[in-house]
C-alpha cells in the first residue's frame, strides 16, 4: 500500500508538469475537429462561422510560431499562454475566435489601406477614370460634332493607313 501512494502522486506530478503537452492537441485539434464536423452537419451558420474563424486564427498562430520559432523558444511561458489563448478561442461560450476575427483580422483584409504590403507591387492606374481618356474624348467629340463627323474621322484615319508613302526602297530619296 505504501508504494501505491507515491506512484499515484508521481503520476499526478508528471501529469501536471506536462499538461501543456497533453492538453494542447486536445484543445487545439481534437475538440475543434469534432466541433467542426458537428457544425457542418447542422443547418445553423453561426457555428460554421465560429469554427471557420477558429481555423483561420489557428493557421495564423501556426504561421506566427513557424516564423518566429527562434524568438519564441526564449519565452518560457509561451506554451502556457498559447494554451490559454487557444482555449479562449475554442470555447464557444467566450466566442473568442469570432471576437478576434471581427476586431483584428477582418479589418486588415477588408481595408487594404491599413495593411502593410510587404511585396511592393505598384498600383495600376485606372486610365479609364481620367477625364482625358480615349472613351471620354470620343464621347466629347460626338457631343460637339455629332456621330457623322466621328464616323468620318474614323474612316479618314483608316484611309490614311492604307495610303503608302509613295517611295520605293529603290528610290534615291528613300531613307531607312
Amino acid at each position: 500500500m505504501g508504494s501505491a501512494a507515491p506512484s499515484a502522486s508521481t503520476f499526478l506530478k508528471l501529469l501536471l508538469q506536462n499538461i501543456d503537452v497533453l492538453a494542447w492537441p486536445v484543445v487545439s485539434l481534437v475538440y475543434p475537429l469534432y466541433a467542426s464536423v458537428r457544425a457542418i452537419e447542422t443547418k445553423s451558420h453561426v457555428d460554421d462561422k465560429q469554427w471557420l474563424t477558429y481555423w483561420i486564427l489557428y493557421s495564423m498562430l501556426t504561421l506566427f510560431e513557424i516564423s518566429f520559432a527562434k524568438l519564441i523558444q526564449w519565452i518560457p511561458i509561451w506554451i502556457y499562454a498559447k494554451l490559454i489563448f487557444t482555449s479562449w478561442l475554442v470555447i464557444p461560450y467566450f466566442s473568442g475566435a469570432a471576437y478576434v476575427y471581427e476586431q483584428y483580422v477582418r479589418p486588415l483584409f477588408l481595408n487594404p489601406h491599413t495593411t502593410i504590403n510587404i511585396w511592393y507591387v505598384p498600383g495600376k492606374k485606372d486610365v479609364f477614370t481620367k477625364p482625358d481618356d480615349v472613351l471620354t474624348a470620343a464621347e466629347l467629340y460626338i457631343q460637339e460634332n455629332g456621330t457623322d463627323a466621328f464616323e468620318k474621322l474614323i474612316n479618314n484615319s483608316r484611309a490614311d493607313k492604307n495610303i503608302t508613302s509613295g517611295y520605293s526602297i529603290y528610290d534615291e530619296g528613300y531613307r531607312y
